[in-house]
């Protein structure tokens, strides 16, 4: 009796063993809620996915997807090859007019770009000065597909839009300056917006405006700067409004180095008591403040800001642009009634540039990078996300395509052993995969 008693107690011993494994398997299959912090290189978790919506959206008004519409934004377009392809307006990708060429141009702009000095000029000694000689030697370590092209020709225009709208990226993020104004190594391109929204339109692409820090803006130029845009290009058809979780659809602006202004003086822009505010006017919008250093987040709450985007490509580099601090940021944002967007790109070199900024270098490890920020700029669940850049050759940012190239003072790097259109593939397929988690965010 006493031998059975114990064999029925070895039984029941390996009996909830089994069970208990049993639990502990089928509950490690279940779907997380979130994606862990990766450091570039290390493998990245599948999503679990959801149907793409694939219902075509006006074009007259486009907004990107706030939580109350319920569904990501979405459009199917036809490209000139009568494929079929979405476009995804959550996704917003900085684009830059500022190149040129002696056949557009009055020479070589930007592709000449000097070799900025270190500030320290112990440092600065140890490193080539001088600047850029195009064709064969320009200001990158990647080498165009077009070449050292010239941001006025119309046939580069029509390439950067077939290509983005193959990206599905559906916002051009365009770098601005007003009439008459450029950055300190280029030429006035304001000009040029108009090619630049009609080429978007004919590709279902919107245009969104990144304000640059010019010389002597304050928040009464940036008044006056949000005026022109909107009674210039506000009627157009490309010209890019978010729908905001309030319901509001109004256009949005991206501000570089918003840090700059004090958070008063932008208060007297961007809130309701400011002495020339914008909030309840036609020219109201969403505008988008630079978080560099944690300090930031205070300083852009002050100011009035609607959010707050990272842009930098460079993970580690600031504050805002390290993927360790996103969930921190998001809860901030979501405490607070802001939007964060993060913004995600496929590596930083600069040194074509700046010879001694090597320890910001981040490798591409053959689209590893690229796919790790943005899947870490998805794990926070943002309502948009912005990649760092399409065409920002000199800090390597680019997911334009480039091509191998061998010169007898320079070897290029490239994207091999893919193909030049690598980025814009696997901005494509994150895109998607982003449009099938909001799905389930929504429901």
């Amino acid at each position: 009796m006493t031998r059975l008693r114990k064999k029925a107690c070895v039984a029941l011993f390996l009996f909830t063993l089994f069970i208990f494994g049993t639990m502990m398997g089928l509950r490690s299959l279940k779907p997380s809620d979130g994606f862990s912090d990766l450091a570039p290189g290390m493998e990245l978790m599948p999503f679990v996915g959801a149907r793409v919506d694939r219902r075509p959206v006006p074009n007259d008004v486009v907004a990107s997807a706030g939580q109350a519409l319920g569904a990501s934004d979405t459009k199917i377009v036809f490209s000139n090859s009568g494929h079929e392809h979405n476009i995804f307006y959550d996704i917003h990708i900085f684009y830059y007019l500022w190149y040129g060429t002696p056949q557009m141009d009055r020479g070589y702009i930007h592709w000449d770009h000097v070799l900025v000095p270190h500030w320290d000029p112990k440092i600065a000694a140890s490193h080539p000065k001088g600047r850029h000689s195009p064709p064969e030697d320009i200001a990158s370590s990647f080498y165009p597909e077009l070449g050292p092209y010239s941001s006025r020709n119309p046939s580069v225009l029509e390439s950067h839009m077939e290509q983005i709208e193959s990206s599905a990226a559906g916002v051009v993020v365009l770098s601005w300056y007003p009439p008459g104004v450029a950055d300190e190594h280029g030429e006035p391109t304001e000009d040029l917006v108009p090619a630049v929204m009609d080429a978007a339109h004919r590709h279902r692409i919107k245009v969104a405006f990144h304000i640059q820090p010019y010389r002597g803006r304050t928040d009464l130029s940036v008044h006056d700067n949000v005026k022109y845009i909107i009674d210039k290009y506000g009627k157009h058809g490309a010209f890019y409004r978010f729908k905001s979780s309030t319901g509001k659809v109004l256009p949005l602006f991206y501000i570089y180095d918003s840090y700059l202004t004090p958070p008063e003086a932008w208060a007297e822009l961007l809130t309701s008591r400011g002495s020339h505010s914008l909030r309840g006017t036609p020219y109201d919008g969403i505008f988008i403040a630079l978080i560099v250093e944690e300090r930031h987040k205070h300083d852009i709450l002050a100011s009035g800001f609607d959010g707050m985007y990272t842009y930098f490509a460079s993970n580690g580099f600031s504050f805002g642009s390290s993927h360790q601090n996103w969930k921190a940021l998001k809860a901030f944002c979501d405490g607070n009634g802001l939007l964060f967007v993060p913004s995600a790109g496929p590596g930083y070199v600069d040194t074509a540039v700046r010879p001694w900024n090597n320890h910001n270098t981040r490798n591409r490890v053959n689209g590893r990078y690229y796919e790790t920020a943005l899947q870490a700029a998805m794990s926070v669940r943002p309502d948009v996300i912005t990649v760092t850049s399409f065409n920002e050759w000199h800090e390597g940012t680019q997911i334009e395509r480039a091509v191998p190239k061998k010169t007898v003072a320079r070897l290029y790097l490239d994207y091999k052993p893919h193909e030049p259109d690598l980025y814009l593939e696997l901005t494509r397929k994150w895109a998607e995969q982003f449009n099938k988690e909001k799905e389930q965010w929504l429901m």
